[in-house]
């Protein structure tokens, strides 16, 4: 069966070749009426836009970069998964890349020249970057950033409130009685913001309650792995006032790490530790116990990036950087509940 064309669009819908070309391009002025005649035309006919041609009529790519950590920890891939799905909406295909929280990758991926060139925009999750790099990026493409904000970044940010998230972690398992509560993760270093966010939001919580923290029970860890998860756990349950009635976990792979470490110690989940983790990873759901965990709304962070980006270069947009809040939730499971 030969290829619809957009004249045949055309001809079935009863309306011009530039008609079809307004709808299929998404302008906005095209009348109600004519635009469902031309969708049904498009949805019978099965008409596939040449986007290749589209994007270098326009001097684009029809290519996001997305750019995170560590591929390997599930919450970026899951992350990535989702600004997939969200650009394919708007006819663009993401590449991938990581950086290992590595400064000069980093810098060399929003830096412009002709890697950059490839791409009509970037999404990047950064570590190591700082207000003076940014500054020095040259290249009209839009960058949104995700994560923890640099101060006084010219780029569009997208977050969830860090700050809040442990709060909300911490004061679940003050409501559940338990009052000895250790944290698994803080980065007291330079590029640790977001763990950093986390710790504030559970010295919030124990201000609110009017429980002094224990500054013996905040575990720091370079990563956020399995095995920091494991290790830090295994420090808490030799500390010398013995182990805390529950432990808040910075990601939810530290907390199953930290699981593993209590059940093979003789300890159960929930009912001698409550533990806590965050990102709600897939495996997390999975897990026995069920892992209870803060929720970032991934899907609405991967809209609210490619949005941006794709704004900016529609619209051509030059507004000042804004920065955007994704929602999040606690999802209560079995280790902090039981069955």
């Amino acid at each position: 069966m030969a290829t619809a064309r957009l004249r045949d669009v055309a001809e079935r819908a009863g309306v011009s070749i530039r008609t079809v070309s307004n709808v299929v391009n998404g302008y906005a002025h095209v009348a109600a009426e004519t635009r469902q005649r031309v969708e049904k035309a498009v949805a019978e006919l099965g008409y596939r836009p040449n986007l290749l041609a589209r994007n270098l009529k326009r001097g684009r790519t029809g290519m996001l970069a997305l750019v995170v950590p560590e591929l390997d920890v599930p919450y970026f891939s899951e992350l990535a998964r989702a600004v997939i799905a969200e650009a394919r909406q708007y006819g663009y295909t993401v590449v991938i890349d990581q950086t290992d929280g590595e400064p000069d990758r980093e810098r060399e991926l929003i830096m412009g020249g002709a890697s950059a060139a490839r791409f009509d925009g970037v999404i990047l999750s950064p570590l190591s970057l700082s207000q003076a790099d940014l500054a020095q990026r040259v290249g009209s493409d839009p960058l949104v950033l995700l994560g923890e904000r640099i101060a006084e970044s010219p780029y569009d940010h997208v977050a969830i409130d860090n700050v809040a998230a442990a709060f909300s972690a911490t004061e679940h398992l003050f409501d559940l009685g338990r009052t000895r509560i250790a944290a698994v993760g803080d980065q007291p270093y330079d590029t640790g913001e977001t763990a950093q966010l986390r710790t504030r939001g559970y010295r919030d919580a124990h201000a609110a309650r009017g429980v002094p923290v224990d500054e013996s029970l905040i575990v720091a860890t370079h990563r956020f792995h399995l095995s920091d998860g494991a290790e830090a756990m295994a420090a808490l349950l030799d500390h010398t006032d013995g182990p805390p009635e529950a432990v808040f976990c910075y990601n939810d792979l530290l907390a199953l790490g930290a699981i593993r470490t209590l059940l093979t110690r003789g300890l159960r989940v929930p009912e001698d530790v409550a533990v806590v983790g965050f990102d709600d990873i897939e495996a997390g759901r999975y897990n026995t116990p069920t892992l209870t965990t803060i929720s970032p709304d991934k899907t609405q962070i991967a809209q609210l990036a490619v949005e941006r980006i794709t704004r900016r270069l529609d619209d051509a947009l030059e507004d000042p950087p804004v920065e955007l809040w994704a929602p999040h939730q606690l999802v209560v499971r079995e280790s902090t509940v039981g069955h």
